[in-house]
């Protein structure tokens, strides 16, 4: 299956993309983000959470693993950069068919753990400012939102 892709040209429009996203979100789903250092994961989960209300300031959980905010539905952000090579269940499953959302950056080092469902949202830096943001869904639901998103 192609990717659904968008071309963003600030921060801002990197956010505003990603709370219109949100608007079609509901407990239990998962966002796996893959890009380089710098290509704008945590701009797209503050954006996330812009969409879903939560009011705290969204950081890269990268010391902590999962961070946890609340807004119309939680938000669990998990940053599996360091578990590589780790076999370690830290209660994945609990985040991913849970209460809340899920944001998982560095997802293919826990790629086991993942359910089948999921959306993959991959951002490139194209230059100092624009972004070129593909989605990948994986199974009816991503699918429909992603037609929606992108007409």
């Amino acid at each position: 299956m192609d990717p659904y892709i968008i071309h963003t040209n600030s921060p801002e429009e990197t956010m505003a993309f990603a709370e219109k996203l949100a608007t079609y979100l509901k407990p239990g789903n998962v966002l796996t983000l893959e890009g380089d250092l710098g290509a704008g994961k945590t701009t797209f989960t503050k954006g996330l959470a812009k969409g879903l209300k939560i009011k705290r300031t969204v950081n890269s959980p990268t010391f902590t693993i999962v961070k946890e905010y609340e807004g119309i539905y939680p938000l669990y952000h998990i940053d599996a950069y360091r578990l590589e090579n780790s076999e370690e269940d830290i209660g994945f499953e609990d985040y991913f068919a849970g209460d809340g959302v899920t944001v998982v950056e560095w997802a293919t080092y826990i790629s086991d753990f993942l359910p089948d469902t999921l959306l993959n949202v991959s951002i490139t830096y194209e230059s100092e400012n624009a972004r070129k943001i593909q989605l990948m869904p994986q199974g009816t639901f991503f699918e429909a939102i992603c037609k929606e998103l992108i007409k």
